[in-house]
């Protein structure tokens, strides 16, 4: 290794809070949302709001911290370090989702919130309870910069059913009318080799396009996407630049997956880095 001097060495911009459950395979969840913050330059603190005995198989079993921890994890975190952004993904139940709102209220006011709204797992195993279902959307949603939910996802939220772009802008709108201030309505469940997504604001809709991989290497795409999303927003970018960044993130992070695992298999979140000579 040659030698560096103080003015070479990386230091990380951006301050991203992750409040979200943990994958044992780090394939998704909190061990994806770190990779992908730092790798983009940033730093990651995370309050744990679940632990899951998962690898890309599927998800085993399901553990939820108990909501005043979760926010005991967040409160010391912002009163010492600080955010300057904030990030969810799964969040489990509705009593984790209040203590995720009141404490997101109390020392929060002002700093973009990504919300991720994990549902269910690409296994096919469900992450929100029925009753968490309704207070994501009238407690969480209200306080988002940006939410971003795939299609299964929008729909629920939504309460649409979607099998075209023009129904990913109709729910799109009907989610904005929950309250988020803008909603990337996520398009990889469509059938076409172009994936579309559709990111809306009460005044400007953006599709912003990429390849489609024909891969079973996707595992953690939607808690990758949003952290990067995250991560470019506490580093000064505006939405479309954040999402945009992003996207390409992972879209190299899906071609260049190291196809580990039988099942659905993890991103390559280091593909940006270099070796050190």
């Amino acid at each position: 290794m040659t030698d560096m001097h103080d003015d070479d060495v990386a230091r990380p911009r951006g301050r991203v809070l992750i409040v979200a459950g943990s994958d044992s395979g780090g394939g998704a969840g909190i061990q994806a949302d770190i990779k992908a913050v730092t790798v983009l330059g940033g730093y990651a603190m995370t309050a744990i709001a679940a632990l899951t005995a998962q690898n890309t198989e599927g998800v085993f079993g399901i553990h939820a911290v108990p909501p005043e921890f979760v926010r005991q994890q967040m409160t010391l975190v912002l009163d010492d370090i600080g955010a300057d952004a904030i990030k969810t993904g799964m969040l489990l139940n509705a009593g984790i989702i209040e203590a995720v709102a009141e404490e997101l209220k109390a020392r929060a006011q002002g700093l973009p919130l990504v919300i991720d709204p994990v549902m269910v797992a690409k296994g096919g195993a469900g992450l929100l309870a029925d009753d968490a279902v309704e207070a994501l959307r009238t407690r969480l949603l209200p306080l988002a910069a940006l939410v971003t939910p795939n299609v299964p996802e929008a729909e629920l939220l939504s309460g649409r059913t979607i099998a075209t772009k023009e129904d990913m802008m109709a729910a799109g709108r009907a989610i904005l009318d929950l309250g988020p201030k803008a909603v990337l309505v996520k398009g990889g469940h469509l059938k076409g080799e172009i994936v579309e997504d559709v990111l809306m604001t009460a005044d400007k809709v953006i599709v912003i396009t990429g390849p489609r991989f024909d891969t079973a290497h996707t595992h953690g795409t939607g808690c990758t996407l949003a952290s990067a999303i995250a991560t470019g927003l506490a580093q000064g970018l505006e939405l479309h630049g954040a999402c945009e960044r992003a996207r390409r993130y992972v879209e190299e992070a899906i071609r260049t997956a190291p196809g580990l695992g039988r099942g659905h298999g993890p991103l390559n979140h280091l593909w940006p880095l270099v070796k050190l000579a």
